[in-house]
């Protein structure tokens, strides 16, 4: 009774999410349209090439004038004893206030200070172009990655389908051993043998379940929507592009891959921060105007009260002679740096060749793996269907029966690993050859 309730509640159980999946169906075109318009991350990203690009203005460099103004009033209180060096008589005052406003609009300016100016917008152009490129290389490994989990929920739906017709297998296989204990030609040891792969097998299944959910969620997280979004990938299985160029791809690999791009924008970074710092080996001009005006208050002697008005204009001319060194210091180090940067430049080069290399044999590899495979998977169904035959009219134990079933389960998940990694191998050799967003057309 026990067992024909389980049996029971596990097809329920199995047939269940069936009906929830057929609500939705999604493309990989869709889960990518909408994570790069909804994942966090990129986002994020996204915001913060807006500030690189917010910060490239003529004054940010240092071109434009500083204008200022200000306003104070002070107030001053005193009290004054004044002795006659002739008489000696003393002249005392008690209390005296001045009272003081002052006003003006001031200007500062630096004229010239060694094409500092000059150097630091073409930097701020750079940070913006490293912003733009950040965005880009967020937004590549996002594709990628999406790409891979998308295919993974596509893996683990087909390996589904697969444990859902082991189980349907093993269900007929306990059918038929029922059957035939009900008549006595098989015995009780032959049932519960059957009904222990059944089990193992629905085992397999309910766990399963869980790792497409999984798979599911990670999708929806990565596309910035709610977690229990159920949906089905419209993919029912893995193909792969047989035909990409290697001389292509690793071309574009050298010419185009972002983070190559990003050494090389370092490199031109480190290279303006020299010139910056050699722009202190020359003269310093700089201008300072400004107009003002003055009201003071008296509350003693000849005058009541008094104003002055009028601009001012100044100019400095200065040059640095001497630093304790640092200067020299400064600017070796810096050129130290520039060398570092073109070092990375090559060593990053050296590593993409080599990166490459490695994807492109895997990406070989598993092609052939997948293609012998899938002889292998039609050799091991073939295999089922004789060992099925055979034991239905009893030519065939039950030991033998269940390892045919498992070696044709085993070949089915060997073809879907083969194709999930050939993929695998396929996303990471378009990312890393800056085509990654082919997935989107």
């Amino acid at each position: 009774m026990y067992r024909t309730i389980l049996k029971t509640g596990l097809l329920y159980f199995f047939l269940m999410p069936a009906f929830t999946y057929s609500q939705e169906v999604m493309d990989l075109q869709e889960c990518l349209r909408i994570g790069l318009k909804n994942n966090y991350g990129l986002r994020i990203t996204r915001n913060e090439a807006r500030i690189s690009a917010n910060n490239v203005t003529l004054g940010n460099a240092g071109f434009l004038p500083e204008v200022t103004l200000d306003g104070r009033y002070n107030l001053r209180s005193s009290s004054t004893d004044q002795t006659s060096a002739e008489t000696g008589e003393t002249a005392k005052s008690r209390n005296n206030t001045t009272g003081t406003t002052d006003a003006g609009v001031n200007l500062s300016w630096t004229l010239f200070e060694g094409f500092r100016a000059q150097t630091s917008y073409k930097r701020l152009k750079e940070l913006e172009t490293v912003g733009e490129l950040n965005t880009r290389l967020a937004v590549e490994n996002f594709i990628a990655n999406l790409t891979a989990e998308y295919y993974n929920y596509v893996q683990q739906q087909i390996r589904l389908g697969n444990l859902k017709y082991a189980v349907a297998l093993s269900r007929e296989r306990l059918r038929i051993v029922e059957a035939r204990y009900q008549v006595g030609s098989l015995s009780r040891l032959d049932l519960q043998q059957a009904r222990v792969y059944f089990n193992a097998d629905s085992s397999q299944l309910i766990q399963q379940y869980e790792t497409l959910h999984s798979s599911r969620i990670r999708l929806n997280e990565m596309m910035g929507g709610e977690v229990d979004r159920l949906f089905a990938a419209q993919d029912t299985t893995i193909l792969f592009n047989a035909s990409l160029s290697k001389e292509q791809l690793l071309d574009a690999t050298l010419r185009q891959n972002t983070g190559l791009l990003l050494t090389g924008r370092s490199q031109s970074l480190s290279e303006l921060d020299l010139k910056n710092l050699q722009s202190r080996n020359y003269p310093y001009l700089r201008l300072n105007t400004g107009y003002g005006f003055t009201h003071y208050n008296y509350s003693s002697g000849t005058l009541n009260r008094q104003r002055n008005w009028g601009p001012t204009v100044g100019v400095t001319l200065g040059y640095t002679l001497f630093d304790g060194f640092n200067r020299h210091r400064e600017q070796k180090n810096a050129k130290i740096v520039v060398q570092n940067r073109q070092l990375e430049v090559e060593q990053n080069i050296l590593a993409l060749e080599s990166d490459f290399a490695r994807m492109w044999i895997a990406y070989q590899n598993n092609m052939e793996l997948t293609r012998l495979e899938i002889e292998s998977l039609e050799n091991a169904e073939l295999n089922y269907e004789i060992a099925m035959e055979r034991y239905k009219i009893g030519d065939l134990s039950g030991l033998e029966l269940r390892e045919a079933q498992n070696s044709l389960l085993e070949a089915e998940q060997r073809l879907l690993t083969a194709q999930y990694n050939t993929k695998l191998y396929e996303i990471s050799l378009l990312q890393i050859s800056g085509k990654i967003a082919e997935y989107l057309e």
